[in-house]
């Protein structure tokens, strides 16, 4: 099996459930995102099988697939970020979406058993039925959603062109132990862990009330295992069907941390990539209706599919996998200095 993006939040935790299961591992990743830590587990630590290395070497990509004969491909690898992506457009198209057309044809070229991508909830930013279900996708607007949703389209066209077995699968908002918390712009359940555990006041964009459908990393990895025996393209979400809002969400993290004396601070929605300053210049500054979409956009996706075709639903209580992710994030920033 192969794995992008291994050293990263998901690509980490997969693999070392599918090394636990007796699969033989090849793991990529150019640690532009991806942290040594991950691959540290207590029962193994994957130094024989990284190679530190980009997926937009074709030449290596090449090779890995002529020599190590993959069964199966998990591309997992990508700039996720969404303001690092508008910031560095170029940059993300070539990363997720070109990277995926590179692993794609050197797939099709030696051969696999099935390949599965990783793509995003973000793909229906613009969507306004919900719960989201596969077939119906609003046109996204942001960079980020727009690689991945048009690197599902090259996933698609490999498939009907050529009798590859192929699936994309919609992450809702992941998280767990392991969850990036040191980044400039985290993963909202990282960011309040960071700044709850270094006693600062956590900044919520517009009123808190927003919705988001969070599932929690093991029961995603359940899945990704699943969709390994399916044929042909597939298109399936990986999610609760259920949503919190952001205000549930922090008073969550923040009772669970023992931190109640610390409150919350809200600013304005136009406010929420005020890190990324070089969005906000030039002859087009990026609009304030485009940030207030992302700070207030419902997300709910529709796992009806999932369970009807592989016979999964997420197990994971809400408050059980935030208190995973705090135990695990804790340790993490017990050892680095304040960011």
């Amino acid at each position: 099996i192969l794995i992008t993006g291994a050293a990263g939040f998901i690509g980490s935790q997969l693999a070392y459930h599918l090394w636990k299961k007796g699969h033989e591992l090849t793991l990529v990743d150019n640690f532009s995102y991806g942290s040594e830590d991950n691959l540290i587990f207590e029962e193994h630590v994957f130094t024989e099988e990284i190679i530190r290395d980009d997926i937009r070497n074709k030449k290596l990509m090449n090779w890995l697939f002529e020599n190590k004969h993959f069964d199966y491909v998990y591309h997992i690898a990508g700039i996720t970020p969404l303001p690092d992506c508008q910031m560095n457009p170029a940059e993300a198209v070539e990363v997720n979406t070109m990277g995926t057309v590179i692993l794609l044809e050197a797939a099709r070229t030696y051969g696999i058993k099935k390949f599965i991508f990783a793509s995003t909830s973000a793909v229906y930013e613009n969507n306004t039925d919900f719960p989201s279900v596969e077939g119906n996708v609003v046109p996204p607007s942001l960079i980020y959603p727009n690689t991945k949703y048009t690197a599902e389209r090259y996933c698609q066209s490999y498939a009907d062109v050529y009798g590859m077995n192929i699936t994309c699968m919609r992450f809702a908002n992941v998280y767990g132990p392991h969850l990036d918390c040191l980044r400039t712009q985290p993963p909202v359940v990282g960011y309040l862990i960071r700044e709850l555990y270094y006693g600062r006041t956590p900044v919520l964009h517009s009123t808190g009330t927003q919705r988001r459908d969070f599932v929690f990393v093991e029961d995603l990895i359940n899945l990704a295992e699943l969709v390994q025996k399916g044929e042909g393209f597939d298109v399936v979400n990986v999610s609760t069907n259920t949503t919190i809002s952001i205000n549930e969400l922090a008073e969550t993290v923040r009772r669970l941390m023992g931190k109640e004396e610390i409150a919350f601070e809200y600013v304005e929605s136009k406010n929420y990539w005020n890190r990324y300053p070089d969005l906000y210049k030039g002859a087009f500054p990026i609009a304030e209706k485009a940030l207030d979409n992302e700070v207030n956009k419902y997300t709910q996706l529709s796992n009806a599919y999932a369970k009807k075709r592989y016979g999964w639903e997420p197990v994971t209580g809400l408050e059980a996998g935030i208190q995973a992710t705090i135990d695990f994030s804790v340790n993490v920033l017990k050892n680095v200095k304040i960011q």
